[in-house]
């Protein structure tokens, strides 16, 4: 799949935010835990997102009407369980864009997770072990979130004690900006590349991790498996022009309940996506909340909630550049003036030269800033490595951002 090479507009943040300003603040208004907390600016929605009205009534009126275990019995609830299960399935596929969805037999396949962690460790152990035989090579990503790089490590570890010897090779990233070096992608792949594990959107500098590069690398036949855990209910996704195999993701961190996300597979490069053992009960509620959330993401619209969210990024970053006490980590390109580069997806991440960044996360705090502050769980980085994360969704508003502004630029 190729893309082409498109001249951008310069990037005019503060229009953005005037224009979808109305929208925003009648989306906001439905979240209740942001507005019984007027004097509270959460700012953690990397880690976990806040949930509207509709995804809080989607699970009462699921455990108050059909509570019960899906495909497990044959009675009204039960099978009103399993309904929903089913149904969820089909809307995470018209959610990625899938062209399966609402086929009635599609080909690719929808498996519910813990979460993204649990979702790349199945798919590692259960889909990508069998698949390897010694010799065989697998691209992983280095600096990117634990969950995409420890379980790839183990499916290494557990080959070799059987004998058998995977080589994993570390994607490079380019200096500066924090993208994959797809300069070096020729370098890399071989004839016994077999998997590339990769990330849509860094969840520490927030930037596109432009997956399409890999594609045009490794050809057409190799699976690519995406940790879409930033991008899935922050951006518009489609599997069609991401042209991936695995798209991974929580529901926490789109606006649905904990415990709750899902694999979806392509189930055409190789064997078709089985976890193995014994499935127990699904996290029900978990999956009417996903199913909610989704249905409010759609009607919301991811692209404008992207664009919100970016423009506030921006804001932040095109007045923090101006401090010299803070570094701002990612894509050093885009801390100009309407740069014709790509921004940060509303994931902004920052470290005080002189101030330790879990100070100064406590100091935050003090001011009704909930921001994350420590080593963001990031492969390659030790936990004393930390830094700031500033991460928002369609909830945040401009006047949260430039509060936080005007006490960070005061400890500066």
């Amino acid at each position: 799949m190729t893309h082409p090479t498109t001249t951008h507009p310069p990037y005019d943040p503060e229009r953005e935010l005037k224009d979808l300003e109305p929208w925003q603040r009648e989306l906001r208004e439905q979240f209740p835990i942001i507005t019984g907390n007027p004097d509270l600016a959460y700012l953690d929605s990397a880690a976990t997102a806040q949930k509207p009205q509709a995804v809080l009534d989607a699970v009462h009126a699921y455990l108050t009407t059909s509570n019960a275990n899906a495909a497990r019995g044959s009675y009204l609830w039960a099978n009103r369980t399993t309904e929903l299960v089913e149904r969820a399935k089909d809307r995470v596929r018209s959610f990625l864009g899938d062209p399966e969805a609402g086929s009635g037999r599609p080909r690719s396949g929808v498996r519910f997770t813990g979460g993204t962690s649990e979702g790349l460790r199945t798919v590692a152990r259960d889909w990508l072990a069998d698949r390897l035989a010694d010799g065989d090579e697998i691209l992983v990503p280095g600096a990117d979130h634990r969950a995409n790089h420890d379980p790839w490590l183990e499916v290494q570890r557990l080959l070799a004690d059987r004998g058998v010897h995977v080589r994993v090779r570390e994607l490079p990233y380019q200096a500066g900006s924090g993208d994959y070096d797809h300069r070096a992608f020729p370098g890399l792949v071989g004839p016994r590349t077999r998997f590339v594990a990769a990330t849509h959107v860094h969840h520490v500098h927030g930037g596109d991790m432009n997956v399409h590069r890999i594609r045009e690398a490794v050809g057409p036949d190799v699976p690519i498996c995406l940790d879409a855990a930033q991008s899935v209910g922050h951006l518009p996704v489609s599997v069609e022009r991401l042209d991936v195999d695995f798209v991974v993701f929580s529901g926490h961190k789109a606006l649905a309940l904990p415990g709750t996300g899902a694999v979806w597979s392509r189930d055409t490069r190789g064997p078709a996506f089985r976890p193995g053992g014994w499935q127990g009960t699904p996290n029900t509620a978990g999956i009417a909340s996903l199913e909610a959330a989704l249905c409010w993401l759609d009607a919301a619209g991811t692209d404008r909630i992207d664009r919100w969210t970016t423009a506030l990024a921006a804001r932040l970053t095109d007045e923090l550049r101006h401090c010299p006490s803070y570094e701002i980590l990612g894509c050093q390109a885009s801390l100009a003036a309407g740069p014709a580069v790509q921004r940060r997806h509303g994931i902004v991440t920052f470290r005080h030269r002189d101030i330790p960044s879990d100070d100064l996360g406590f100091i935050l705090d003090s001011h009704g800033f909930m921001v994350r502050a420590d080593a963001l769980c990031q492969a390659g980085q030790p936990e004393e490595q930390g830094s700031v994360r500033v991460s928002v969704h369609v909830y945040n508003t401009v006047e949260e951002i430039d509060r936080l502004l005007t006490v960070l630029v005061e400890l500066a």
